[in-house]
């Protein structure tokens, strides 16, 4: 305070400020004498702070969150409590919205030698501007904490491995590098601006600011360069590119001169020239003998880096030691005056090297074909310190997996069913645990999630994600679906960043249509620090879908592989109770077929004895030469019975049939126990037959006791989480009485519970005989002693169709367990009948399928894309594995196209002023378009085909596209003979050695050849009942005999009559090649022409053809097609008049009659042709080339219609609302939604209606609805009509009918609605024929409905439709439906 003295100086005080709230506070100073103030200060207004009151505040303001506590009524339902929507988390200090920075200016320009940086304020947003570009990348800001595993519709997916970055950034850099390449920069310094030139780069590539240097000062000045021309003159006489060219450096040209001239070097002690080639041989061929092995030593570099060392600094003493410096500068000069002399056109055969190299590295094979014997021999040696430590010794594949994996690279592993591919998954986990990073494995279905989750469990940190399920998404190692990952790259989840390897198991999945074309997208989709690893079963083209991979992601791709199986396989033949082996070690044993084959003729051999009248009553029984019992009528009973059995699963009303088949299953088990055989699975590929099959085994049992005893208490360990009335459910009494037998079925008909327990009963080896579809295989590592297949025939949802070699394949390498079978056994059952050799061999030891393409494009697909400005649906077109030969191919295409816009074109010079040859030209090709038209008009008229008898004469079209010929009909189109043949007179040397030949000698031999005319064409004999009377009509009185219509000459027949070349041709009878039809009509003689051809009558005949030629070379009048062919197709006539006048102009055109006319025709046509390659080159080489392009298109304009985009292709609400939708189909969903079809429904209601989006079987029986319900399905059915018509309309390949019946089906819409109500279980299935696992599947995708549409309704801000979702999933979610699985809960 400073002091105040007042006017009389008796009182002095100070004033000043004082408290938490500032009150005024005045403070008397000592004087003389001092006077006593009243204290009229009041206190402060709040308590002093201390340390310990600070901390205090900021703990209970801000480091203590409130949570809500959990109600008793949902302590139960976790799935309903959202932790982070619950938790009252303050929210942070928002980030500043600006910075102070320091100021830089350049030296020069600084106004005084004082000067000091100053401050300057920057907006935050300016900062951060190159990360906001920067879209796809992973340098931006995280989300909120609730999206960090599934991602939000707020996030940008992250940019694909391989995907350029920003499109203008791209561009920058690709212009930096071409400007570089051709020394663009010298132009700039000494080519003006106000020549027209451009401004000196300032800013170099990549970043966002340059040096600011002001304007360039202009110097005249020139230049000495090729030609001794100023370079200032230059420029002003010439700025085309072309001129500019003849004075750019390319720098590439300069290095290499200096290393061809200047770098020899001569060594003192050998005398011999040293180069710089020679001085890294050794490292060359070191690390050329590394790159074949796969193997790097380090002791082997470090010696040729020493030598090379060595040597160059030899080099370097010898250069420094010979002569003056000044002796090398004339060489050096003449070198560069060498090269600035050069040619425009030898600097680009020079710039052609370096573009062939890069094409050549272009066209490296990403993907490394494995079997390196090195890294088996010495793995241990190369991977010292493995992640994890497996207690058993490491197969081939497995080692070089494993290496490759510790090198950071991607693999490829195909190796066949129960392999031990698992293992390298198992090593990325732990890989991924000791990098401190995250892995994916992904399935494709639920179940084999289930079963690795439960696999892992004990040995990783692991998470499970699938469409209903959540555990520890916070996890290490994540087990989830692959539509799982594809929902999180487009969303762009957070963990995306610390995924480092992402696992595909049964990646020959991607031949699966409805499913297959999701591996492709996720492949394309993983951002470049993604690690991938495939495991597939063996396939062809394991090494052609790695290339993909490869090229796609811009990585390198090793493919491991092994053809060998851990336990060998042995098929046999099971037929009238008795084992047949027909294949062993993969080679197919002719004995065992022929032993087989024996053994089904003694059987049916007794059968021909028998009478006709048993034979009738025994038709299966019947020999090959019954009556009723013959082979086409046997095998047409048996795809009856196959047919009958495999769609409804009933047997026949008769007793012995299901006698005769019962005992077979008890004839085979019975001779798989005599031989140890057991346990087997037994594939059937329909639910009914797996059922029908199992209870027909009523009176087997093949357990001890001791195992009844096991499965007695697994079962009811299992089932006890079930309530009551779920435990007494028909199928699960059905499934443990046959469970205690030791026999199991399993199929997609199964409740989920029951199945895992039939699943984890086989792997205990309790159950002995499993009858399975193939699923089984596919979903479930539990390998068998024994596979037998019931039939290789099977139903693919649209036809009956033999099992393919790959299908066999992997069901069959179910059969052996590895460490328990020395050999496992694949049996075929044969009934009525045996395969053919070739069917079996082809199954056994053919060709796997090979891995396609399954591609097609969605609107969820395109919506997602369309967010992101960097990403392109196109891009994503072109990254697909189906336009992958297409796009690898690109580098040939553009070199071509180089190589055609290179080359010269010649120029058309008229003596006649400017050309007109180009308009006369396109002239000619429109009426020659015009002329085809007529004339195929004109050949399937019936006039002109009566106009066109033997000896009319024609104008036939010239092949080699000059003048046409002048020839005359020989043989018109008969029963027995469809074409013409016609005599035309030619300008063209004979090509055929047959001009050579006399006529006589040439009929002579074709009638040694001469067959029955079936299989010689040109040469037809026709029986004398069908022949025509126009194959005798026009003959000449020296023939002696009558026609038999036989053609004995070669066709097409070339020779030399009366000094005239001519050609017999055959003509089809719709040709185009007939170009009119003339009047007059000549005789001739067609048996002395094509039965006994004779050189006087050829000769007489094209005498007599000649005739008709004018003096000018015109040729004969012709008939008129409107007055004497009766042309009457309006189209076709209007077509002949423009026809006449296009003649017209011709004929006006001052090209007609020029003397030049043929040799600017010719340059013209090749112009055209040329421009044409060079228009199909750019077309192959654009996006328009893509095959789906079209497809493409037509979906962009549904969604523009329906706007979920607009014009300018941004994302609307509505697509936004589209893009949550993945259950089911997107448009359908989205439009029910935004037309409010659920507003008038009860939530019970409304999730029935919903059923009819995720049910997928077809044949089902008919509910019975309510009235409203009714009314609703109606209308999303009309709505689905509509859509499908607004596809069809924008040329999308759909049909509204069967969309409609593709998307929606309405069999379960009774029973959800009575589920959803609160009915049991037992009384909804007895509402509908479909099985109780189907239902229960439904069900559970019907809850991600929900929750999809309860995420919508948010997006669209309706709370009613929101709440109504909320209440539909809870009334859904109860009792056997949702019962936890046995693989995440245990047992």
């Amino acid at each position: 305070m400073e002091k105040i003295k007042c006017s009389n100086d008796e009182v002095s005080f100070g004033v000043g400020f004082c408290g938490h709230s500032g009150h005024l506070r005045l403070k008397p100073f000592s004087s003389s004498s001092p006077l006593s103030l009243p204290d009229f200060v009041l206190p402060p207004a709040f308590p002093q702070e201390t340390t310990e009151s600070v901390k205090e505040y900021l703990e209970e303001n801000y480091l203590t969150p409130e949570l809500n506590h959990l109600e008793p009524h949902t302590s139960g339902k976790l799935w309903d409590f959202e932790w982070f929507e619950k938790a009252n988390i303050p929210l942070e200090p928002s980030a500043p919205r600006h910075v102070i920075a320091p100021s830089w200016e350049l030296p020069f320009r600084r106004s005084s030698p004082n000067w000091k940086p100053a401050s300057t304020q920057i907006q935050v947003e300016e900062l951060m501007e190159g990360a906001q570009e920067d879209v796809g990348g992973l340098n931006r800001m995280p989300g909120p904490a609730k999206d960090f595993v599934r991602g939000s519709l707020n996030n940008r997916p992250f940019r694909p491995g391989g995907f350029q970055s920003s499109s203008h950034l791209h561009e920058d850099n690709q212009n930096s590098d071409k400007c570089a390449l051709y020394a663009d920069w010298v132009r700039e310094l000494i080519h003006p601006v106000n020549e027209g030139g451009t401004l000196p780069q300032t800013v170099p590539p990549t970043f966002r600011e340059g040096l600011q240097l002001g304007p360039f000062k202009e110097y005249p000045s020139s230049q000495i360069c090729w030609g001794r021309k100023s370079v200032g003159d230059e420029v002003s006489m010439r700025s085309t590119s072309e001129n500019l060219d003849n004075f750019s450096v390319h720098f590439d040209d300069l290095f290499k001169k200096a290393f061809e001239d200047d770098d020899v070097i001569i060594d003192k002690n050998s005398h011999e020239e040293i180069t710089v080639e020679k001085i890294n041989a050794n490292t060359t061929d070191i690390i050329t003998e590394i790159d074949s092995q796969g193997e790097i030593n380090v002791e082997q570099i470090e010696t040729a880096d020493a030598k090379s060392e060595t040597d160059t600094h030899i080099g370097i003493t010898e250069v420094e030691g010979e002569g003056d410096a000044k002796d090398l500068v004339p060489e050096t000069q003449a070198s560069l005056d060498q090269i600035l002399k050069m040619q425009p056109q030898e600097k680009a055969e020079k710039i052609v090297k370096p573009a062939n190299e890069t094409t050549a590295k272009q066209d490296e094979a990403w993907a490394l074909a494995g079997g390196n014997e090195d890294i088996i021999n010495h793995f241990y040696e190369l991977v010292p310190d493995m992640a994890i430590d497996f207690p058993f010794e490491l197969d081939e594949f497995q080692k070089e997996a494993i290496y490759y994996l510790e090198k950071g690279e991607s693999v490829f592993v195909a190796a066949h069913t129960s392999a031990g591919k698992t293992v390298i998954a198992e090593y990325a986990f732990a890989l991924s645990s000791k990098h401190c990073t995250r892995a994916i494995y992904t399935a494709p279905i639920k179940t084999i999630s289930n079963q690795k989750y439960r696999d892992f469990c004990g040995k990783f940190d692991v998470g499970l994600l699938t469409g209903d399920v959540s555990i520890k998404p916070e996890a290490s190692c994540l087990i989830m679906t692959t539509e799982i990952l594809r929902s999180m790259l487009y969303r762009g989840a957070d963990i995306i960043r610390d995924i480092e390897w992402v696992i595909f198991d049964e990646v020959h999945y991607v031949n699966d249509a409805e499913r297959g074309v999701v591996w492709e997208e996720v492949i394309i989709m993983l951002p470049k620090h993604i690690n991938i690893i495939l495991l597939s079963a063996t396939v062809p083209n394991t090494v052609e879908f790695a290339d993909w991979i490869g090229r796609t992601k811009r990585k390198k791709i090793r493919v491991t592989s092994t053809t060998k199986r851990p336990v060998p396989l042995e098929h046999c033949i099971f037929y009238a109770g008795e084992l047949y082996t027909i294949c062993e070690k993969d080679v197919f044993l002719q004995h065992g077929y022929k032993a087989t084959k024996e053994a089904f003729k003694k059987k049916t051999a007794p059968n021909n004895t028998v009478s006709s009248k048993q034979k009738t009553h025994l038709p299966s029984s019947s020999g090959r030469g019954g009556v009723a019992g013959g082979r086409g009528q046997k095998q047409k009973q048996q795809q009856q019975q196959h047919k009958l059995s495999s769609t409804s699963g009933q047997q026949s009303s008769g007793g012995p049939k299901r006698a005769s088949e019962s005992s077979s299953w008890l004839l085979l088990i019975n001779k798989l126990k005599q031989k140890s055989l057991l346990p087997v699975v037994i594939f059937c590929f329909s639910k009914n037959r797996c059922d029908k099959s199992a209870d027909m085994m009523y009176a087997t049992d093949l357990t001890s006791h001791s195992e009844k005893s096991e499965i007695r208490l697994f079962c009811d360990k299992a089932f006890s989480r079930l309530k009551g009335s779920d435990r007494e459910l028909p199928q699960v009494i059905r499934i443990q009485g046959l469970l205690k037998r030791g026999i199991g079925v399993h199929h997609a008909g199964l409740l989920p519970i029951v199945k895992e327990v039939v699943e984890m009963l086989f792997c205990r080896g309790v159950i002995k005989v499993l009858f399975s579809t193939e699923t089984f295989a596919m979903g479930v590592n539990a390998p068998a002693r024994t596979v037998v297949f019931d039939s290789l025939r099977k139903f693919d949802g649209k036809e009956f169709r033999k099992l393919l070699a790959g299908e066999y394949i992997q069901m069959a390498g179910r059969a052996g367990r590895r460490g328990l079978d020395n050999i496992g056994t694949v049996i075929v059952m044969c009934r009525d009948d045996i395969l053919e050799e070739s069917d079996l061999k082809n199954l056994i030891v053919g060709k796997p399928t090979r891995l396609e393409s399954q591609f097609r494009l969605t609107y969820t697909m395109i919506l997602h894309l369309l967010r992101v400005e960097d990403l392109k649906v196109e891009d994503m077109l072109k990254r697909s594995f189906a336009e992958f030969h297409a796009q690898k191919n690109l580098p040939e295409k553009q070199k071509e196209l180089l190589q055609k816009l290179g080359q010269p074109v010649k120029d058309i010079e008229c003596i006649k002023g400017d050309p007109a040859i180009e308009e006369y030209y396109d002239m000619a090709v429109q009426a020659e378009t015009y002329r085809e038209a007529i004339a195929e008009a004109l050949m399937q008229s019936t006039s002109a085909q009566q106009f066109l008898s033997p000896g009319r004469i024609v104008v036939v079209k010239s092949q080699s596209g000059e003048e046409h010929l002048l020839g005359v009909v020989l043989k018109s189109p008969s029963p027995t003979f469809k074409n013409y043949l016609v005599l035309v007179l030619t300008t063209e040397s004979p090509t055929s050695t047959s001009a050579l030949i006399p006529s006589s000698m040439q009929s002579v031999s074709n009638r040694d050849q001469l067959d029955t005319g079936a299989n010689f064409p040109g040469r037809v004999l026709a029986p004398k009942s069908k022949r025509g009377m126009d194959d005798e009509y026009f003959v000449t009185s020296s023939s002696t005999r009558k026609g038999t219509g036989a053609v004995n000459i070669e066709v097409p027949k070339y020779g030399v009559a009366a000094g005239v070349s001519y050609a017999v041709k055959q003509l089809e009878s719709n040709t185009k090649e007939i170009i009119s039809i003339c009047q007059p009509k000549m005789k001739i003689d067609q048996v002395k022409l094509l039965e006994e051809p004779s050189d006087t009558v050829y000769s007489r005949t094209i005498q007599q053809l000649v005739k008709y030629t004018s003096e000018g070379g015109k040729f004969p009048p012709v008939l008129d097609p409107i007055k004497d062919l009766k042309l009457k197709d309006m189209s076709v006539v209007e077509q002949y008049r423009k026809y006449n006048m296009l003649l017209q102009k011709l004929t006006e055109n001052k090209c007609h009659g020029c003397i030049k006319f043929k040799e600017h025709f010719s340059l013209i046509k090749e112009q055209k042709r040329h421009k044409e390659e060079v228009t199909a080159l750019e077309f192959l080489m654009s996006d328009e080339a893509l095959q789906q392009m079209p497809d493409f298109q037509g979906r962009i304009d549904v969604l523009k219609e329906i706007n979920c985009i607009n014009e300018d292709l941004v994302v609307q609400l509505k697509g936004r609302v589209a893009c949550e939708m993945n259950s089911g189909e997107e448009l359908i969903c989205t439009e029910c939604l935004f037309e409010n079809q659920f507003d008038d429904l009860e939530p019970e209601e409304a999730v029935a209606v919903m059923s009819a989006l995720v049910f997928q079987q077809n044949n089902t029986s008919e509910p019975s609805l309510t009235p409203k319900l009714s009314l609703a399905t109606k209308r999303l059915y009309d709505t689905a009509i509509r859509l499908g018509e607004l596809q069809a309309q924008f040329k999308v390949a759909v049909d509204p009918q069967d969309y409609a019946r593709d998307n929606l089906k309405f069999g379960l819409v009774e029973v959800v609605y009575e589920w959803a109500r609160g009915t049991p279980f037992a009384e909804i299935c007895e509402l509908t024929d479909v099985s109780e696992g189907l239902i229960v599947r439904t069900i559970v995708r019907l809850d991600e409905t929900c929750r999809e549409f309860r995420n919508a309704a948010a997006i669209m801000g309706n709370s009613t439709l929101f709440k109504k979702m909320e209440a539909a999933s809870n009334a859904i979610k109860r009792d056997i439906v949702f019962a936890a699985s046995l693989y995440v809960t245990g047992v």
